[in-house]
């Protein structure tokens, strides 16, 4: 969350900010409110300053009139405090909760708007592949190489589960080592998460583990939740942590199941594999120094880090700096992925197959994860960052797709021939 001495001194830039992130607040009534608890504060520390000088008045002789004045004195001032106290405690519970709602800041580049005609795509890599055959969609190749199982995954767990199934194990397995491979080169420690995390978590992160619009599966009977995502378990991991300099940057390579409601999704671009209940994920993490320098240095890396693995799966790109509205509350800056999918739509489509997002402070504010300055200064939230490697349902789309043949096998990259007992997959007879 942001620090209520900055949205107190900027109430314009905070409100405006709000609105261009489409959550739109009241936050001059934050403010007042915040006023209003320091004014309930003074008074408790004044109130408090008192009955300590009257108890400390209380040491010396005195007239029996007297102390018996300063006995009742002295209680009222305790009743008083017991009131403040309340009162502030009142406060402050109703300040976190609303400070709660605001977003983050947003980086003065983003660009400003609702949609997805507002994001600003910053460049392209590779050729799009020219077919001289019409190309299939993932559903149709896997169908015809009996590599996924949708009406199984439906019987057993309901629409949008699936089984993978032969080869589709091994490439989904191939796809996991690589890109644990390329991440531990980068110094990168490998986790495997668990699969829950209690709600206080996902607010921490600043995912919204309950209401209507929430994505998040509940856990019946208690209280746990299956993440959407190793963010959640990772940026978790360290709640409540105060660190030393000299330990930052952290840098987590989470291996863990994806679980989304994906409430609404529908239609033939959600066909398949593109939006599921469940899937695997393979996503980087960064804790880093508080400061915006260094995280935008390490947001730049992530980003370059997710380029490089498409590149090296041979599938065409476009980088998409993502407009204010669609940031999440948690980013100060998000790049999306957007692989081509010649399978996809009628002629094609860009598919977002990778995040990776800025979220400075908001989120190590709310978990309270500080460190220590350099040279012991004073401890100040750090800066928190992730990135998906690989969404290994999406990037299963993207290698069947741009990988088919005329024959309806699937040639595999050359990148993943050292973890594949094959090179290509089909074609059945």
């Amino acid at each position: 969350m942001l620090d209520i001495r900055h949205v107190a001194a900027h109430v314009d830039d905070v409100t405006r900010n709000c609105k261009n992130r489409n959550m739109p607040s009241d936050v001059a009534g934050l403010v007042d409110l915040y006023r209003r608890r320091n004014v309930d504060l003074t008074l408790l520390e004044q109130t408090r300053a008192e009955a300590n000088a009257s108890a400390k008045s209380m040491q010396g002789k005195m007239e029996p009139e007297v102390r018996q004045q300063r006995i009742a004195e002295g209680r009222a001032l305790k009743q008083k405090i017991a009131e403040l106290e309340t009162t502030v405690a009142a406060l402050d519970v109703e300040l976190d909760r609303w400070l709660r709602t605001l977003p983050n800041l947003t980086h003065p580049d983003v660009p400003i708007g609702h949609t997805d005609d507002d994001h600003r795509e910053l460049r392209r890599w590779g050729t799009r592949r020219q077919f001289d055959f019409k190309p299939k969609d993932h559903v149709d190749l896997a169908e015809a190489l009996d590599l996924i199982d949708f009406d199984g995954g439906a019987k057993v767990a309901g629409q949008k589960f699936y089984f993978l199934r032969k080869e589709m194990v091994l490439l989904d397995l191939a796809l996991q080592r690589f890109a644990i491979d390329r991440l531990i080169a980068k110094g990168f420690t490998p986790v495997v998460t668990p699969d829950l995390a209690r709600p206080d978590i996902l607010e921490g992160i600043g995912f919204n583990p309950r209401g209507a619009e929430s994505q998040v599966y509940s856990i019946q009977g208690h209280d746990l939740c299956l993440v959407g995502t190793a963010e959640i378990t990772i940026g978790g991991m360290l709640q409540g942590r105060l660190l030393k300099a000299d330990e930052l940057p952290i840098r987590i390579a989470g291996i863990s199941h994806c679980f989304r409601t994906e409430a609404g999704a529908a239609g033939r671009e959600s066909r398949g594999l593109y939006r599921v209940h469940q899937f695997t994920k393979i996503e980087m993490f960064i804790f880093c120094e508080g400061e915006l320098q260094k995280s935008e240095a390490h947001h730049d890396e992530l980003l370059a880090i997710e380029e490089e693995l498409f590149q090296a799966l041979e599938i065409p790109y476009r980088v998409i700096d993502v407009c204010s509205g669609d940031l999440g509350a948690p980013a100060y800056r998000k790049f999306d992925i957007e692989a081509w999918m010649p399978g996809r739509g009628e002629a094609g489509i860009y598919g977002e197959v990778t995040s990776t997002s800025n979220c400075t402070d908001y989120q190590a504010r709310r978990l309270e994860i500080r460190a220590y300055g350099e040279g012991g200064q004073k401890p100040k939230p750090v800066h928190t960052l992730n990135g998906t490697a690989l969404a290994l349902s999406r990037a299963l789309i993207a290698i069947l797709e741009n990988h088919q043949q005329a024959d309806g096998s699937i040639t595999m990259p050359a990148a993943l021939l050292p973890y594949l007992p094959f090179t290509q997959i089909g074609p059945k007879a």
